[in-house]
This record gives C-alpha cells, sequence and structure tokens, in this order.
C-alpha cells in the first residue's frame, strides 16, 4: 500500500543581497569616481574652465560627505541583514533602499547647509527636493551597475572561475602519500590511520564551494594536516615554525577566510623550496593582525639557482597568479599579494581584510 506520508516541502533559498557591498573599498572607489565626474562634467558643460572649477569645488561641500554618508549607511546596512539583524527582503525593497537612503541623506544635508548663511550662495541652483532627486538617480544607477557587475562574476562564471583558479592539490601528491601510509600500515597502523584521516580532511575541504569562508582556525588545522603528511614522506629535512602577533584564540575563531588559500602557498614552499633541499629546510608562517587588516608572511629557503630549472620557476609563478585572481574575486582591490626573492629566500606576503564572522 503506498505511503500516504506528504513529502516535506523543499524550503526555498533567502533572497539574494543586492544592496551593494559598500564597505569594500574597491566600492566605494568606483563610487565616488562615478559620482564626482559626472557631476564635474555637468558644471563644466554648464560654464567656462575656471568658473566651472570653483563651481565644481564648492559642490564638492555637498557631494563628498553625502556619497560618504550615504555609502556607510549601506554599508551597515548590508552588514547588519548578512548577521540576520534585519530579515532579508525580496529584491524591489532592497533597490528602493539604494535609492531612498542617499535621497534622504543628500536632502537631508542640503538643508543643513542652507540653515547657514556660509553656504547659502553655494547652493542656490540646487534645492533640498532637486538634490533629493539627483541622488536618488545615483543611487539607482549605482545600484544596478553594481547589481550586474556581481552577476557577471556569479554564479555561473564565478563558480567556474573559482572552480577553476581554486588551490589544488598536485596529483602526485596523493599517490606518495599513499605510498607513506603503505609503508606505514605494519609497523604504525595508528599513524597511518591519522594519515588517511588527515587526507580525508584535505579532499573533503578540496570538494566544497570555494565561495563560501571558513574560519582561519580551521584553515591553519587544515595547513598543519597537510604539513604532516608531507612530513612522513620528507622526514626532518621539512622544518616548520609558526609565529602569531596580535592574534587571539578568539581572533582565530571568529577570523573569516577564505578556504584552502594559505595551504596552496605552504605547498608552494614545500614543493620549491624544501624538496630541492639536501638537508633540513625551514618554513617560516608569520601571522599578524594590524588593526582590520591580517597579514600572513609564508618565508621559504632557495635552493642554489643552478639546481632550479625554468619549469620549477616557472610553475611557482603560475600558482601564486591563480591566488591573486582569486583575491581579486573576493575582496575586489582589499586584498593584496606579493612575492619576492629575499637574502637567499623567497618571501610570500598576504594582506587581506579582517571579515569577523557571526
Amino acid at each position: 500500500m503506498p505511503s500516504t506520508t506528504n513529502p516535506k516541502p523543499v524550503q526555498s533559498a533567502p533572497p539574494e543581497i543586492l544592496i551593494p557591498d559598500c564597505c569594500n573599498v574597491g566600492v566605494m572607489f568606483r563610487a565616488l569616481v562615478a559620482v564626482n565626474g559626472v557631476v564635474l562634467a555637468v558644471i563644466l558643460f554648464q560654464g567656462n574652465q575656471a568658473n566651472g572649477l570653483q563651481g565644481f569645488l564648492d559642490a564638492a561641500i555637498l557631494i563628498e560627505p553625502a556619497c560618504l554618508a550615504s555609502l556607510l549607511a549601506l554599508c551597515g546596512l548590508r552588514t547588519a541583514i548578512d548577521r540576520g539583524v534585519f530579515p532579508r527582503s525580496a529584491a524591489w525593497l532592497q533597490r528602493t533602499l539604494c535609492v531612498l537612503v542617499p535621497a534622504a541623506i543628500t536632502g537631508a544635508m542640503i538643508r543643513y547647509l542652507l540653515s547657514g548663511p556660509a553656504f547659502q550662495n553655494a547652493f542656490r541652483m540646487l534645492t533640498a527636493e532637486q538634490g533629493m532627486w539627483v541622488a536618488a538617480g545615483f543611487g539607482l544607477v549605482l545600484q544596478h551597475y553594481f547589481e550586474l557587475r556581481a552577476r557577471a562574476f556569479s554564479p555561473v562564471l564565478s563558480e567556474a572561475r573559482l572552480q577553476a583558479l581554486q588551490a589544488r592539490i598536485r596529483p602526485h601528491f596523493l599517490f606518495n602519500s599513499l605510498n607513506a601510509v603503505i609503508a606505514l600500515i605494519r609497523t604504525e597502523p595508528r599513524q597511518a590511520e591519522n594519515t588517511l584521516e588527515d587526507l580525508a580532511d584535505l579532499f573533503r575541504v578540496l570538494m566544497r564551494d570555494t565561495r563560501e569562508l571558513t574560519s582561519l582556525e580551521e584553515e591553519i588545522r587544515l595547513c598543519r594536516q597537510y604539513l604532516s603528511i608531507e612530513k612522513l614522506r620528507l622526514g626532518e629535512r621539512l622544518q616548520v615554525k609558526w609565529t602569531a602577533t596580535n592574534i587571539s584564540d578568539k581572533l582565530l575563531t571568529k577570523a573569516r577566510f577564505p578556504q584552502l588559500l594559505l595551504q596552496p602557498i605552504l605547498e608552494n614552499a614545500v614543493h620549491y623550496g624544501v624538496e630541492p633541499m639536501p638537508g633540513p629546510a625551514l618554513i617560516e608562517v608569520e601571522l599578524t593582525r594590524n588593526n582590520d587588516r591580517i597579514e600572513i608572511v609564508v618565508t621559504n629557503a632557495l635552493p642554489d639557482p643552478n639546481q632550479s630549472g625554468p619549469e620549477a620557476k616557472a610553475g611557482n609563478h603560475m600558482a601564486l597568479q591563480n591566488i591573486r585572481e582569486r583575491l581579486a574575486l573576493l575582496y575586489d582591490v582589499e586584498a593584496t599579494l606579493s612575492a619576492a626573492r629575499k637574502d637567499g629566500k623567497f618571501v610570500v606576503q598576504l594582506q587581506l581584510p579582517y571579515v569577523r564572522g557571526a
């Protein structure tokens, strides 16, 4: 007899956040350049160059604080929605807020400036109502632009791009690790079991959606698992030193970090710095928090340049370039990755914003 139990309804995904990420420096820079550029062009078109520049300087008294206040207000609103303080509203309501917030702030600022005699002459050609309409137009256009830009990177294009750029463990790493486990099964079965568990964790993370962020603590734990597997093969040749400055246990659990971002940098150091060395080679990992930024520096010794062929050098730069492109997709201009040879060592410096989780 067929079951009469009703299937559980499929829960629909929460509405997408369409308010631009105005906390991002790149978004703020693009918005400020667009608004100032349009206003300057309109003023220059209406008068001669000398009067136009003076008019733009007078208008900047209103433009800059109105733009910054609107961006900060939308930044706080998006953050509150993202953290669940406010429910995720329908798309039309979010778009409307992107129009109303700049309009309200601009109108309030014009009324405040007109109340003082010092600025009455500067804004005699623009009433509060007109300023609100102009700000609403900018809000509408910029929201539409950033929404289209976000769609260009996600979900289909961004997902394919991130999957292509995500850190991938070298294929022969798996075979080397399995061979090391086979050698340990009879002599040290417990260590062999731990190594297989570490391998399972690595590949489990590799299968996740790389657009999601994990905690910095989880990323470091994964890196330690990776290094413990490599140490089976390299033995005492692989030496690792971890140091932390202004990094508390609470920060490690709260800080959001891209999955498999630090691991490929360490893999690079192992592959191009430790493997070619005949003796012990040290990898240094320094973690530092500076205000609202996290800096990670990975340093490894370099082998004799005569022993490093052009293929190894090219592979090194290709891996780092992939990480740079992934950072650009995730953080725009707020994250940087630099690499340089210094005093016989290879130094990779990663800087990204401190994003605190819930």
